[in-house]
C-alpha cells in the first residue's frame, strides 16, 4: 500500500458511512465544499495551497487488490459492498479557488460534485491536504511581506511532523514567495531551488575554523557559504577576512556568512563591519535560528544587516498558529440545498462562487459571497478544474502559481499586511440570495 494514495488513509466513518449508503442505494449527487470558519489569531488573511496534490489524489483513486482484501478480512464490511469498490473512481467535477488565491473565512476554495459515496469517501485526505499547505503558505506570506524582497529559505525539513509534511511545508513556502528549500528532494520533485551551508560539525571535525572554511570552499567553490559561530563570531569573520584573498587567487569568491545564534542584530552589525574593514562588502550575511515574521520583522526594523534568512520550525509546524478551524460540508445533495444549522457551526447551502472587487488602484476592497447562479460585479475566483473526474488542462506549473501568490500578495491593502490583527477585518459580504436561500432551507428541513 502507498500511504500517501490510499484510499485507506481516511477515518473510518467515511468507510462506514459509504457501506450505509450503499445498503440504502443512495448514490445521488451531492456537493461538498471546503473553507475555513475563522482566521487564526494575528492572521489577517490565508493563501490557498495543496490544490495540485488533491487533483492528483482524486485522479488516481481507487482500490487496490491488497486494500480490498484487508477490508474484506476487517469484518466490518460485507462482499456486495467490497465488490462495489472495486469499480469505485473518481468521476466527478472539482470547482476551486487557483493556488496561491487570498480567502477569507466561510468562502469556499474548493468543490466537489460527484455522486455520494465518491464525495464522501475524499473527504478526510482533501482536508489533510489542503488544510497543511494552506496553512503553511499562510504563514510563509508573512514572512514574504515582512522581508522585502530578501533571500528567504525554507530550513524545516527536520522538525516537520513528518517526510510529507517536510515535502509539503517546502512546496508551500515556495508557492507562497520564498526564496527556496534545503529539502533536496523538494528540488527534485516540485523543481524549488535548493540552498544549503555546512553544520556545525562540519566545523568540529576539523582541527581549526581556518581549515574547515578552506577545505568547503575547496569542495563548493560556486556555493561557498560559511557558518561562523562555532566558537566565536567576530573572531571567525576575521579569518574570512584573512582567507578570502588567498581563496579569490584560486577563483573562489565567499558568497557569505551564515549567522545562527546568539543575538543576530548585533553579530551581524559587528561582521558586517569587520567584512567591510577588510574589503570584503560583496559578501552577504544569512541568519538563521529559530526565526519566524515576528523575528525577522524585528531585525530589520533595528537596521541588521542581513541578507537572508533561512527559516526552520517555526514555518514548518506554523508554531504560532497550527491548524485552521476547517471543514469539508455536504451542501447539496440529489439537487436539494443542504444546509447544518449546529451551534457555531452553521453552514451556507448550495454551490456558491466567491466574486472579488477591487479598488482603483488594484487593491482588494472588499468580496461577496453568494450563490452559484447569481451572477455579481468583480471576479469570480473559483473556476472548474475537473469535469467528470477529468483534468481540464495540464498541471498548473508551480511557479505560475508562486506569481499568482506575488501578484495577490500586491494587491492586500496595507492594513493587512501588518502582522498583529487588523483593526478592522477585510469586508466580505454575503449576498441577499444566498441569506433567502438559507432562511428556505431553514424552513423545509428538520
Amino acid at each position: 500500500m502507498n500511504p500517501q494514495s490510499s484510499p485507506l488513509l481516511t477515518d473510518l466513518y467515511q468507510l462506514t458511512m459509504l457501506q450505509a449508503y450503499f445498503d440504502e442505494g443512495m448514490n445521488e449527487i451531492a456537493v461538498f465544499e471546503f473553507f475555513v470558519r475563522d482566521l487564526p489569531p494575528q492572521r489577517n488573511f490565508l493563501m490557498t495551497a495543496g490544490l495540485e496534490q488533491v487533483l492528483q489524489f482524486l485522479e488516481n483513486l481507487h482500490f487496490t487488490p491488497e486494500e480490498l482484501n484487508w477490508l474484506a478480512g476487517c469484518g466490518r464490511f460485507n462482499t456486495d459492498f467490497i465488490d462495489f469498490l472495486k469499480t469505485l473512481r473518481f468521476t466527478g467535477d472539482v470547482h476551486a479557488m487557483p493556488e496561491g488565491t487570498l480567502f477569507f473565512p466561510h468562502q469556499p476554495i474548493l468543490r466537489i460534485t460527484a455522486p455520494i459515496t465518491q464525495a464522501q469517501l475524499v473527504e478526510s485526505r482533501i482536508i489533510n491536504l489542503l488544510h497543511f499547505q494552506t496553512l503553511i503558505a499562510s504563514k510563509a506570506a508573512r514572512s514574504v511581506l515582512v522581508a522585502h524582497g530578501k533571500l528567504l529559505v525554507d530550513f524545516g525539513l527536520r522538525r516537520a511532523h513528518g517526510a510529507e509534511a517536510g515535502m509539503l511545508a517546502a512546496r508551500a513556502g515556495y508557492l507562497a514567495g520564498y526564496s527556496g528549500t534545503a529539502t533536496v528532494l523538494a528540488g527534485a520533485q516540485f523543481g524549488i531551488p535548493l540552498y544549503g551551508t555546512m553544520a556545525h560539525s562540519y566545523i568540529q571535525a576539523h582541527a581549526n575554523e581556518t581549515a574547515a572554511f578552506e577545505r568547503f570552499a575547496r569542495s563548493q567553490p560556486t556555493n561557498t557559504v560559511l557558518l561562523i559561530d562555532t566558537y566565536d563570531t567576530e573572531t571567525a569573520a576575521e579569518k574570512v577576512v584573512k582567507l578570502a584573498p588567498r581563496l579569490q587567487q584560486q577563483g573562489i569568491h565567499i558568497k557569505s556568512v551564515r549567522l545562527d545564534s546568539g543575538n543576530l542584530s548585533e553579530h551581524a552589525h559587528k561582521v558586517r563591519a569587520i567584512l567591510d574593514q577588510g574589503g570584503l562588502s560583496e559578501i552577504g550575511i544569512f541568519c538563521s535560528g529559530n526565526l519566524d515574521e515576528h523575528e525577522i520583522a524585528r531585525l530589520l526594523a533595528q537596521g541588521a544587516p542581513i541578507d537572508g534568512f533561512g527559516v526552520g520550525t517555526r514555518l514548518d509546524t506554523s508554531a504560532d498558529a497550527p491548524y485552521l478551524d476547517c471543514a469539508y460540508k455536504l451542501v447539496e445533495y440529489a439537487s436539494q440545498p443542504r444546509r447544518k444549522r449546529s451551534e457555531g457551526k452553521a453552514t451556507w447551502p448550495s454551490r456558491k462562487q466567491v466574486y472579488r472587487i477591487h479598488a482603483a488602484d488594484g487593491s482588494l476592497d472588499h468580496d461577496i459571497l453568494t450563490l452559484e447562479n447569481d451572477v455579481q460585479t468583480g471576479t469570480p475566483l473559483i473556476q472548474p478544474f475537473m469535469l467528470s473526474g477529468k483534468r481540464m488542462a495540464a498541471p498548473e506549473p508551480l511557479e505560475e502559481s508562486r506569481h499568482r501568490a506575488a501578484a495577490e500578495l500586491a494587491r492586500l491593502p496595507e492594513y493587512l499586511k501588518q502582522l498583529e490583527t487588523a483593526q478592522r477585518p477585510y469586508t466580505a459580504e454575503i449576498a441577499p440570495a444566498l441569506r433567502q436561500l438559507a432562511e428556505a432551507v431553514d424552513r423545509t428541513t428538520h
